[in-house]
């Protein structure tokens, strides 16, 4: 779960966490850290050598959902990462898609995966990342997904931005 929880999504305040991020600095070296509310315990950040990903908004609960109901869900939160999409290529302009099922078969079959998307698929982070960069005069590169780690994980939106280019790890060498 994370702080973003039961929340409406809402594109400015998405826009704004987005920019309030690119802002913030980013760890030049150290471990990748996951950080949580110190009430709840629920994911607020996580920062490695480089880079920040935050969540941007968190769906409901999809246990037991099926059928049409589960592609409701998931065909709302594409809707509003689209929206999210659209507002940030109207600020940096056209994004490219970063597939993150490569880290996933990377993980799978035990081969090193690059930090950041080892943290992307720590936090159930395995939707394709929208990205842009770089996108600041610090040259940082900005990417959002949406996604969950399987059929009954809420549905969650990130945002990650990083110092150095976001492009997807080489594939598994059977691939």
């Amino acid at each position: 779960m994370s702080v973003r929880a039961g929340e409406t999504f809402d594109v400015v305040r998405a826009v704004t966490d987005i920019e309030a991020l690119l802002a913030a600095p980013l760890p030049a070296t150290g471990p990748t850290v996951a950080e949580g509310d110190p009430d709840t315990g629920e994911w607020t950040v996580t920062a490695g050598e480089g880079f920040r990903i935050v969540p941007l908004w968190e769906g409901g609960s999809l246990d037991g959902t099926h059928g049409t109901e589960w592609d409701d869900a998931d065909e709302a939160a594409e809707a509003q990462l689209a929206l999210l999409v659209a507002e940030l290529e109207s600020r940096w302009g056209a994004h490219q898609q970063v597939a993150v099922h490569v880290a996933l078969l990377l993980e799978q079959d035990g081969e090193p995966v690059p930090a950041l998307f080892q943290a992307l698929l720590d936090e159930d982070c395995h939707g394709d990342l929208a990205v842009w960069g770089p996108v600041s005069g610090e040259g940082r590169w900005a990417g959002v997904s949406v996604g969950h780690s399987d059929g009954d994980a809420p549905l969650l939106m990130a945002a990650v931005v990083s110092d150095r280019p976001i492009v997807a790890p080489d594939p598994p060498s059977w691939l």
